[in-house]
């Protein structure tokens, strides 16, 4: 940005940072906020700072929440023999958009990543374990990503999650809603295959 001022160039810089913001997005965003209102932009500032200063991670799920517990734990309705088991608080949060899911949650804090330095260790697969065996968990239901670490990662909770009897099962795979054959990658087909099932 040999354009832009100093001050700017931060902005946009920072702006980069964010996922799926480009250079060009980053720019557009950060000269709408020099000249958005004053309420505007302190607004944002606003938010971002209280949700930085407030959010706390539950001590139960490792979700982040507004409390500890978090409000799905402290749902006296949530179904608390059910367990789904994702990688991370958005997963959380796109599952709980559909409303079909009324057990609680246990968020990874991740999957493992050898090559990065992620190992067992660094996610909180010892926690789902005690939990799992301590608090009467009757399914875990395995809803991480459709990847060969997240598949590494679901293999290894199978593994010390079997010996306690517990019912494991996993999200179902297979072509998305509205989808064509021809755009469907590799993988996702090989899923709907093997995951086919009779027709009644």
């Amino acid at each position: 940005m040999s354009d832009a001022t100093p001050t700017m160039s931060r902005l946009i810089k920072a702006l980069q940072g964010l996922p799926g913001i480009g250079a060009r997005t980053a720019e557009r965003l950060a000269f709408y906020l020099m000249n958005a209102p004053e309420a505007e932009a302190a607004e944002l500032s606003a938010a971002i700072t209280e949700m930085r200063s407030r959010l706390t991670e539950c001590s139960i799920c490792f979700n982040r929440g507004d409390a500890d517990p978090c409000a799905l734990c402290s749902d006296p309705a949530r179904d608390r023999t059910v367990l789904c088991v994702v990688e991370t608080s958005r997963d959380v949060a796109r599952i709980e958009e559909t409303g079909l899911f009324r057990g609680l949650y246990h968020v990874l804090k991740g999957h493992l990543a050898p090559l990065d330095g992620i190992g067992p260790e660094q996610l909180t697969l010892e926690a789902l374990t005690r939990r799992t065996k301590e608090q009467g968990i009757k399914e875990v239901i395995l809803a991480t990503n459709p990847t060969l670490e997240s598949d590494a990662t679901a293999l290894e909770v199978v593994e010390r999650l079997r010996p306690l009897g517990v019912r494991l099962t996993r999200l179902a795979r297979g072509l998305p809603m509205g989808g064509t054959l021809e755009f469907v990658n590799r993988g996702v087909l090989t899923d709907a295959l093997q995951g086919r099932q009779e027709l009644k």
